[in-house]
């Protein structure tokens, strides 16, 4: 690399690169700067790609052999029995995506047309969507600074003004964050105060836990994911889980297109092609047994990352403080403050995509996105500030030594550079 660092005042071009070799920049618009895809390259570092080795191909092999191809079959109950028991829930539901899960757990908790449903602006998109998809109105509430999960006084104080306004408000979804369980013990009684459920969305947190309960147990449901990016993964899928066992049975129906237990096709209301099939199921179970390790894995990358960190001044990693929480580690997002480093962190992601290192802004906040400009936000700049100078870093249990070495020489070669071009400007 030969390069220098540009200064905190260029312009910043967050970075999802590509696994293609070749250079693209795609132009700047009004909904954000520029896209960096690296140069050509041997082969990229991911961000968090996919663990899997030779307990899942056993796993999927067995579950070919079986027949047991479609939506239904042991390897689904049998997946759907494990994480219940893992998590501490009475009842799983496994799903088509954690986007699926949340639909159905919504749908499960009654929340219907024209009522508000409360979520953090700090998320992904399937938040909100699976909020629309039931008629609702999104209601969105900044984030905390040191943890990016929901502000509980932000929440408590809408509340009371949507509640003084006779709004309906169907539930809460706070947002487990980057592996970090949201702060529970403070949600639930303001939630429990005015009557309104919660659907935890754990889509990132599985194997995490907040005071002692394990991510996905919180809540009156709550919806994981299984994508091919998170902690484990069944290629794609999600499960709903929840110790209701009316909230279970209703998404079960539901997810099968609501048909009536009847010989023919009877359907009496409109239902959903939202079941799991064995086959990804099976895939599931290997990762299982496997999360513990791959958990692990991810930690230790954390703590290499820490300790390069902790000796430049201006950036944290978001989530890392507090004892009463252990997350996943599922990603680790920098948080840098550019009037301290003098650059930031896009400028840092844009280095390291020449590279082939796969980095990627944090959320951009709902409130900011256009599909959803029209709803409600609680905001105090919080989320904001965390996309415009945050930054998740290569995270995957499947990194190698090399991989993870090429990185941490990518960053330390980015903040010479930075020192080099300071002490040529004196």
């Amino acid at each position: 690399m030969n390069a220098s660092t540009p200064t905190a005042t260029q312009g910043l071009a967050p970075v999802l690169t590509g696994q293609s070799p070749g250079l693209s920049v795609a132009p700047a618009s009004a909904a954000g700067p520029a896209t960096v895809v690296p140069t050509e390259v041997a082969s990229p570092v991911l961000l968090s790609g996919p663990d899997v080795g030779p307990l899942e191909e056993e796993y999927v092999l067995a579950a070919m052999r079986s027949g047991w191809i479609a939506p239904a079959g042991p390897d689904l109950d049998a997946f759907e029995a494990e994480v219940a028991q893992r998590v501490g829930v009475a009842h799983a539901v496994g799903l088509a995506s954690g986007t699926a899960a949340l639909h159905l757990g919504l749908l499960g908790l009654g929340v219907a047309p024209g009522d508000v449903v409360l979520t953090c602006t700090f998320t992904f998109a399937a938040t909100v969507n699976a909020i629309l998809y039931c008629g609702a109105r999104p209601v969105f509430i900044d984030c905390d600074p040191d943890t990016g999960t929901l502000d509980p006084d932000l929440l408590e104080a809408t509340l009371h003004d949507l509640r003084t306004g006779w709004e309906r408000v169907g539930a809460i979804i706070p947002v487990d964050l980057f592996g970090k369980a949201a702060d529970y013990s403070r949600i639930t009684p303001i939630a429990r105060a005015h009557g309104v459920p919660i659907l935890a969305d754990a889509a990132e947190a599985l194997g995490a836990s907040h005071a002692g309960r394990p991510a996905g147990a919180w809540g009156d449901a709550a919806a994981v994911s299984f994508n091919g990016n998170k902690i484990m993964t069944t290629s794609g899928g999600g499960m709903l889980l929840t110790n209701d066992a009316l909230v279970a049975a209703r998404a079960r129906h539901l997810s099968a297109q609501a048909r009536q237990p009847v010989a023919h096709y009877e359907h009496v209301e409109v239902g959903y092609n939202y079941r799991l099939s064995n086959l990804l199921a099976a895939l599931g179970r290997a990762q299982l047994r496997r999360l513990d390790e791959m958990i692990a894995a991810r930690h230790a990358i954390r703590h290499r990352y820490e300790a390069l960190f902790a000796e430049v001044p201006g950036t944290r990693i978001l989530g890392a403080a507090g004892a009463d929480a252990h997350d996943n580690a599922w990603l680790t997002p920098l948080v840098v403050d550019p009037s301290l480093t003098g650059w930031d962190a896009h400028q840092l992601g844009a280095w390291l995509a020449r590279d082939a290192i796969e980095t990627r802004p944090l959320w951009k906040p709902m409130h900011l996105q256009p599909a959803y400009a029209s709803a409600q936000a609680e905001v105090t700049g919080v989320a904001e500030r965390l996309f415009d100078h945050g930054l998740a870093l290569p995270s995957g249990s499947a990194l190698t030594e090399a991989e993870i070495a090429r990185v941490l020489d990518g960053i330390r070669g980015f903040l010479d550079a930075g020192e080099k071009r300071a002490d040529a400007h004196g």
